[in-house]
């Protein structure tokens, strides 16, 4: 299945926050994510979708594409189904993961690894000389998907998580020449594995 990570956009957010309120308790609102887009000058937010061939060849689809022509937002337009999504915050030497998840359906796919890899590679990018992210100490599954990046446990936050007070695992990678060894190894077979196209990490940030 053709997939393509790339940045998120206003048309997204409804997709978006539906699969982060089966993920997170709280959620994050439809204002958060606009701001997000639009105003904040450090937030770098991600899609992955499942790529579709477009209906251009349809009568509709040829009305769709001159009405994106005529409106400008032709490269808006989705041609996918969003599969989960994440985001970093880059202030001065820092990469934060602020989020990411996907869709409680296509869990187990490898699609959070791909996310994740394309945030590391994005920070790379950046410049950023590490990453922060936190992750419920119970969760196993997503501490193992860190640590084979080569992240590790920094400290442990207690009651981080307002809606049960359970603790956090703040756990953080230096982007060092080992780091970029390792990740350009694993990007490069998940993108092998899964027919990846990278519209994200390597792209400059679409803010007007």
């Amino acid at each position: 299945m053709p997939l393509r990570l790339r940045y998120m956009r206003l048309a997204d957010i409804q997709e978006v926050v539906a699969i982060d309120r089966l993920s997170f308790q709280p959620s994050w609102r439809h204002e958060s994510y606009r701001f997000e887009l639009n105003e904040s000058r450090s937030s770098h937010m991600v899609v992955l979708e499942r790529r579709t061939a477009p209906s251009a060849s349809t009568h509709a689809g040829w009305l769709n594409k001159l009405r994106g022509r005529l409106n400008g937002t032709a490269a808006e337009s989705s041609c996918g189904d969003i599969l989960g999504y994440g985001g970093i915050w880059s202030i001065a030497d820092e990469a934060h993961i602020s989020t990411i998840a996907t869709h409680p359906t296509q869990r187990g796919n490898g699609y959070g690894e791909i996310l994740l890899a394309g945030m590391i590679g994005k920070a790379l990018r950046l410049g950023a000389g590490y990453i922060v992210l936190e992750v419920r100490v119970s969760n196993q599954v997503a501490q193992s998907l860190y640590e084979k990046y080569g992240f590790s446990r920094f400290e442990r936050r207690r009651r981080y998580y307002a809606s049960d007070g359970e603790d956090a695992w703040d756990m953080r990678l230096t982007l060092d020449e080992a780091a970029r060894r390792r990740y350009q190894r694993l990007y490069g077979r998940l993108q092998a594995r899964h027919d990846l196209a990278d519209a994200y990490s390597c792209k400059a940030h679409p803010r007007p």
